[in-house]
């Protein structure tokens, strides 16, 4: 089949966890689409957030905005890089922060992650019941979330800071002799046992300014409500760019899909057990590409994009991959308005201790494997506290074989928990 021949693809998952994925641009046509069915009307992430309070979903479409947002700063398609990030476990570290935050610092902590018009007491508490959502344990699938404050001996806290975390976070709060070597093997074991062996390290030194450090882990795992037949998976090629490809394994089904097309790209939505969580993944259309596509992710398009998925018989190829990344995030989140929290003399965490402190770090790590049987995903988030100093009539075909944009969430709250651009799968 020549390179004009091969088809796009687009797919995304959304599970309580959030994936997202680019895909940049080529010169083939996707998939063929079916004239949707009229009685389905809207899936996940929008009729179920109508099955939580008005605060819930308030901070259900602001991780959602905060996370978007984030992502367009991390990403930058002339890289090559694939990412990886889970909003969630960056907002619930922010949010642990955000209770020792004051004046100027914590409205720009708000207005970050536009929590403008909710008080600190509706935040905690809506939070407090979306993580106890959550991890009811009647779901297939497996889905943990763990928070941790590891502190240094002799430094103090104060006692609302601490009680906030400990009672709306579950957070476990430990005193550790920073200067002791074995310090930071205590935390990185820590995160290992919440993420499941996926992500063993977070903290490479502790520094001698640092006080506090405030983690939240989340892992996942699901198979797919369809698992992928193993003996249907073949070696095909992988289009990085126009002019370079690669092989790689993809994985094949056909069968009926929540499945959405505009002129701009194609979509379509996988399903875990239980129904609850699902993968969407988005290839933009051949005039497209990554980058332009990133520039419509946002709140508003996102909410009236799940509105016009439709069950669609259809047939899908997705590549295999599993894939870990990290990064710093004080530069996207300066970007982002929060840039007072890092600045000495201007950071105000009067709310957490008496001792003048600012935030140093803010390091983010992810781990994602996408197979026939299902999904595993990880996300680690540590906040490291110093001193100062068309329609077609015929079925689809969806080949994602080139960059390509997926996003993991939950379908009754509405929550993204990760989102990432795999633009080389391994």
């Amino acid at each position: 089949m020549s390179h004009k021949n091969i088809l796009r693809i687009v797919s995304s998952i959304t599970l309580l966890l959030l994936l997202v994925g680019l895909v940049a641009k080529t010169k083939f046509k996707l998939f063929n689409f079916v004239s949707p069915t009229p009685k389905f009307s809207e899936i996940g992430l929008i009729k179920a957030v109508a099955r939580v309070n008005k605060t819930e979903e308030q901070i259900a479409f602001a991780n959602n905005q905060f996370g978007f947002e984030l992502f367009n700063n991390v990403f930058n398609p002339e890289r090559g890089q694939n990412v990886f990030i889970s909003p969630t476990s960056i907002a619930l570290a922010l949010a642990m922060t955000y209770n020792g935050a004051e004046g100027e610092t914590q409205k720009a902590m708000a207005s970050t992650l536009h929590l403008d018009e909710l008080s600190l007491q509706e935040i905690n508490v809506s939070y407090q019941k979306l993580q106890q959502n959550w991890q009811k344990t009647d779901s297939p699938v497996q889905l943990s979330l763990a928070n941790s404050l590891w502190a240094k001996e002799g430094v103090s806290f104060k006692h609302k800071f601490l009680k906030n975390n400990r009672e709306y976070y579950s957070a476990q709060i430990t005193n550790l002799d920073f200067a002791n070597p074995g310090a930071k093997n205590i935390i990185n074991s820590w995160v290992k046992k919440a993420t499941q062996g996926k992500i063993k390290r977070i903290v490479d030194n502790l520094n001698p300014d640092n006080i506090l450090l405030l983690i939240n882990a989340i892992y996942f795992k699901g198979n797919w409500a369809n698992q992928f037949d193993k003996n249907l998976t073949k070696s095909r090629s992988f289009y990085l760019s126009d002019n370079f490809s690669k092989p790689h394994p993809f994985m094949s089904q056909t069968g009926e899909y929540s499945y959405y097309e505009n002129e701009r790209f194609q979509a379509v939505s996988l399903p875990y057990e239980g129904d609850r969580l699902s993968m969407y993944i988005f290839l933009p259309n051949e005039e497209s590409d990554l980058a332009t596509f990133s520039q419509q992710l946002n709140l508003q398009n996102w909410q009236q994009w799940m509105k016009q998925f439709r069950p669609t018989e259809g047939g899908i190829k997705i590549p295999r991959f599993q894939l870990e990344y990290d990064v710093v995030l004080n530069p996207a989140l300066t970007a982002l308005g929060m840039g007072i929290v890092f600045e000495d003399k201007r950071a105000d965490f009067s709310g957490m201790t008496s001792h003048s402190v600012l935030i140093d770090r803010i390091k983010h790590k992810t781990f994602v494997e996408v197979n026939e049987e299902g999904t595993e995903a990880a996300g680690v988030t540590s906040v490291g506290i110093s001193t100062t100093s068309v329609n077609l009539a015929k079925p689809f075909e969806m080949i994602v074989n080139r960059p390509f944009f997926c996003a993991i969430g939950d379908d009754r709250t509405g929550t993204i928990l990760f989102m990432g651009s795999i633009l080389n799968p391994l």
